[in-house]
Order: C-alpha cells, then sequence, then structure tokens
C-alpha cells in the first residue's frame, strides 16, 4: 500500500450516477465503509442531471464528496470522464472507479489495494486490478475482469471466474477497479469517443497495450446487478434495430473506432456482424409461417 513512502495512501473513487438516488446512496455509504488504515479516500460524483434528487441526497448526507454536475447527456462513459478529470488533477495514488449501483462488502478496498501490492512485489509495476461482483439475489457473477479467447472473434469476451489468487484479464469491467497513477500516467483518461458502452473496455486494452496489465482480484468485492437487454420481439422490428444502434448499445460510430482499434485488419466485418445478425434474427423470427399446400383435388 505504499508504505515506503512513509505517508498516507491517498484513494480517489470515481463514479457517475444518473436517477438511481438509492442504489447511488447504498453505493456511497458502502465506500464511506471502506476503512484501511493508512489510507484515505476521496469520492468524485458525477450527476448527469438526475430528476429524482441523486445530487441534493449525496449532497447533505455526504458533504464530504466533491460533487459534479452534467447535462443529462454525458451517460456513462462522459460522466466517468468528467469525474476522473477532476480526481486526476489531484494526482492521487489510486483511482477506485465504481458504477453507482455497485456495492462494496466490508473490506473490499483492502483488498483491490492488497493485490496491487502483491502483483508489484512479484514485479507487475503498472497494474489495474478489477473487483469481481456478483449479482445482490443470485449470487451470480456480473462484472469483473474479461479475457477475449477466440483469436478469431476478437471481439467477444468472457468472464474470468475469480479464485483465491490474482488472475490476469485481457481487460475489464469498470464497475468496481482500481487504477495505479503509475497506469494514468501512460494511459490518460478515458477516450471521449465512446458514450455509454465500450469506454472502460477500450481502457483496459489500451492500458495493456501502453505495457501495462489487467488482473482480477481474489473472490468478489460486492454486489451489482447485471443489466437485462430486452429479448428480440419485444418491440417493433424498427424499435429493435434502433435499439440495437443507440446509446444504450451500439453506437455505429463507437463500436466502428472500438473495432478499428482492437479487431484487426477484418475490423469492417466485425463492426458489421451484429447489426446484421441481429437484423436477419428479428426478420426471420417475424416472418410468417408457410402453410403447406394442400394435396389433391
Amino acid at each position: 500500500m505504499r508504505e515506503e513512502r512513509g505517508t498516507t495512501t491517498r484513494v480517489a473513487a470515481v463514479l457517475a450516477a444518473y436517477n438511481r438516488r438509492d442504489l447511488t446512496l447504498a453505493c456511497v455509504r458502502s465506500l464511506r465503509g471502506q476503512q484501511v488504515p493508512g489510507v484515505a479516500v476521496d469520492a468524485f460524483a458525477l450527476d448527469d442531471a438526475s430528476s429524482d434528487g441523486t445530487a441534493a441526497a449525496i449532497a447533505e448526507e455526504f458533504p464530504e464528496v466533491t460533487l459534479l454536475h452534467g447535462d443529462g447527456k454525458l451517460y456513462w462513459n462522459g460522466g466517468m470522464r468528467r469525474a476522473f478529470a477532476a480526481a486526476i488533477a489531484g494526482d492521487y495514488d489510486y483511482y477506485l472507479w465504481m458504477n453507482d449501483d455497485t456495492e462494496l462488502d466490508d473490506g473490499a478496498l483492502a483488498v483491490l489495494l492488497d493485490t496491487e501490492r502483491q502483483l508489484r512485489h512479484h514485479g507487475h509495476d503498472t497494474v489495474i486490478v478489477a473487483g469481481s461482483t456478483r449479482h445482490p439475489d443470485t449470487g451470480e457473477l456480473t462484472y469483473g475482469g474479461v479475457v477475449r479467447p477466440h483469436r478469431w472473434r476478437p471481439m467477444r469476451t468472457e468472464l474470468v471466474e475469480p479464485g483465491d489468487t490474482p488472475r490476469p484479464c485481457d481487460t475489464m469491467n469498470g464497475n468496481a477497479t482500481l487504477i495505479s497513477r503509475a497506469v494514468v500516467r501512460r494511459v490518460g483518461n478515458i477516450d471521449p469517443a465512446f458514450v455509454q458502452q465500450m469506454g472502460d473496455f477500450d481502457y483496459g486494452l489500451r492500458a495493456r497495450a501502453a505495457g501495462c496489465s489487467v488482473w482480477i482480484a481474489p473472490g468478489t468485492v460486492g454486489t451489482c446487478a447485471s443489466h437485462p437487454k430486452r429479448r428480440p420481439g419485444e418491440q417493433a422490428l424498427g424499435d429493435e434495430l434502433r435499439q440495437l444502434w443507440s446509446i444504450k448499445e451500439l453506437t455505429p460510430r463507437s463500436w466502428a473506432i472500438f473495432c478499428r482499434r482492437w479487431a484487426g485488419r477484418l475490423w469492417p466485418l466485425y463492426w458489421l456482424s451484429p447489426y446484421v445478425r441481429r437484423g436477419a434474427r428479428l426478420i426471420l423470427e417475424r416472418a410468417p409461417l408457410r402453410r403447406p399446400r394442400p394435396v389433391g383435388p
């Protein structure tokens, strides 16, 4: 935990919030409960013009939090980017990315910091440590570190199951992720090319390209429910196609940038693939069944 510096280790927790007041308050309460000897935690929260009183509730219960305000159009990547920038200006030892619906277990920050210390001790001096989260009701693994296991399917990712020791990853979700100052000095902030999706995956991949490494800590560090998507057939065909390329899913421009960076020379095919697959599936599912013609006179 940077004991060699002989000073307090400073951690900046960063989160973006939007219209999830109760979950956001639970998130910040869990952060306040992280008591680690020799560690001081400051929180930076970006409220993106919530209409449910999130900003006022944070200010009332947590006056020590640096509260920033968006215009309602920042989404996850934009909100996190702005809050992260404010934290980076303070030159902290570590930065803890959190989703506003992540609730940390007691001792979670200590686990993340201790994992980073162990990795540095073994020669990994520039690391990101992702904390795995579980569903609050089912206990199912929801977010954490991911790998790209298929050479010929570079855009497909799989969650890494946490074990008793740190495990390497290709990149990570940003739901409960510890990033060292050394990483930030190499990689910088979240890329503004991304709006709601892909900014965290891109950051981890950029970090590895810059010579850093990405790991998951042992076990899980908290809860965060996964966000189910609508199944094909639940909306009108046009609405479903529009949803696919909406900000909440695969915005064509951002998806193109991500594919161009990380899918290799065949990136246009990988960029087009999800749109073609979704469109074809929807058309087939909605096509009327042809009845066989009657035989005989």
